[in-house]
């Protein structure tokens, strides 16, 4: 366990990073809206991007530098997701990358650049070359904190975590801020997510765990079944902590597979906890699939469901809104094989809705951590997503969201 310290220093927390967070007046409440993270210690890097068409520019640059293999620098911002821009907008993020290179000191493809906010708003570049400089300016190790609040939009707070693991002998650490509250159905919420770590790995293999562990980690989570344009995930590995570089499978690849995977799980839980007007979390557990595909598949119609999602804001055991998801889900059932369950208690079996404690099944719905259990009954499969309900205040919140 870490105390609150180390998860405030989130991608600060491994040797050689450095953070800051400034307002650059791209958000129009004047919060802080511009993060830039730097390490001067070239660092391995790899990265997940959204699966929309309809990608917006900092990802097409951002791409290009993860198939460099290296990186010094990240610079994102809040308020203006530079999204269906044109070429000016692909002009515009390359420029931040070029002007953040200036700031700290190393070449333009060594830096990523993502954005998050309003589609279809050119960045105001005026404000983004003083907000850049000001962040160069900045950095320090203990800047995580404002970093992660600067790139939030709809969010209630900036995710952030840290741990320590041994590998290969030496102390090696990671890091994390990430941000994501609306628009979320990765599949790969608007989802932005920085991990840092010491540990020295080869780009090949970071890469490898990274795309692996998004797919049950960040690609389980759906808020509105609404994938953004500008999604991203992606690890800087400096080697700073001086172990033995990892190139091949084994005990170290491992442990650093393990430690990545639990912090990736640890956010995505929390991005789908802290969902627009959220007030309950959802875990959806299927098991007893033919195959993991098949496991997702029924749990994403379950949360993406909206009856579903506003039956449980309502604190409402509706068992038929579940297992009609669970129907049309596209994917092979046998209703007399599958069983419903609200936290511990059955409330749909044999093909019918089964008899149940009334009293008991009020406290589960009253709850704010709400497991939905469904067993298939055909394989060995499972699959869980996280998600959250629907509430009134999503509809305020999206329906005041605009240009």
């Amino acid at each position: 366990m870490f105390s609150e310290n180390h998860v405030k220093q989130g991608v600060t927390f491994p040797k050689g990073f450095k953070a800051a967070g400034v307002k650059a007046g791209i958000k129009k409440s004047g919060n802080l809206d511009l993060a830039v993270i730097y390490t001067e210690r070239a660092a391995a890097v790899a990265g997940v991007f959204t699966q929309n068409q309809v990608a917006a520019a900092p990802v097409y640059v951002s791409k290009e530098v993860v198939a460099g293999g290296k990186a010094h620098a990240i610079a994102a911002n809040a308020g203006c997701a530079n999204a269906c821009t044109g070429q000016k907008g692909l002009e515009d993020a390359r420029a931040m990358a070029a002007l953040t290179a200036q700031a700290v000191g190393c070449a333009a493809g060594e830096v990523l650049v993502a954005s998050t906010g309003v589609i279809g708003v050119n960045l105001p570049m005026d404000k983004m070359k003083a907000g850049i400089e000001k962040a160069a300016a900045e950095l320090s190790e203990t800047g995580s904190e404002n970093a992660g609040n600067a790139i939030v939009t709809t969010d209630t707070y900036s995710k952030a975590g840290a741990t320590e693991v041994e590998i290969g002998g030496k102390k090696v650490r990671f890091g994390v801020i990430a941000k994501g509250s609306g628009m979320i159905q990765p599949n790969m919420a608007t989802m932005l997510c920085f991990i840092t770590t010491d540990c020295a790995i080869a780009r090949p293999l970071l890469q490898q765990a990274l795309s692996e562990i998004t797919e049950v980690t960040f690609n389980m989570i759906s808020i509105d079944g609404d994938m953004s344009t500008n999604d991203m995930v992606v690890v800087l590995a400096n080697g700073a902590a001086g172990n033995p570089e990892i190139t091949a499978k084994g005990p170290d690849y491992d442990v650093f597979y393990q430690t990545l995977k639990e912090l990736c799980t640890g956010i995505a839980r929390r991005i789908a906890a802290d969902g627009e007007g959220a007030t309950k979390f959802l875990t959806i557990a299927v098991k007893g699939a033919k195959s993991f595909a098949d496991a997702k598949q029924v749990a994403m119609s379950v949360a993406k469901s909206p009856l579903v999602k506003t039956a449980f804001f309502g604190q409402d055991p509706n068992w038929g809104r579940v297992i009609c998801a669970v129907g049309y889900a596209g994917v092979p059932m046998v209703p007399e094989k599958t069983v419903v369950k609200f936290g511990d208690i059955p409330v749909y079996a044999h093909g019918v809705g089964a008899e149940f404690d009334e009293a008991a099944l009020r406290q589960v719905m009253a709850a704010h951590d709400i497991v939905i259990a469904i067993d298939l009954g055909l394989g060995d499969a499972d699959a869980t997503v996280w998600s959250c309900d629907f509430s009134y205040e999503y509809v305020k919140i999206n329906g005041e969201y605009h240009t």
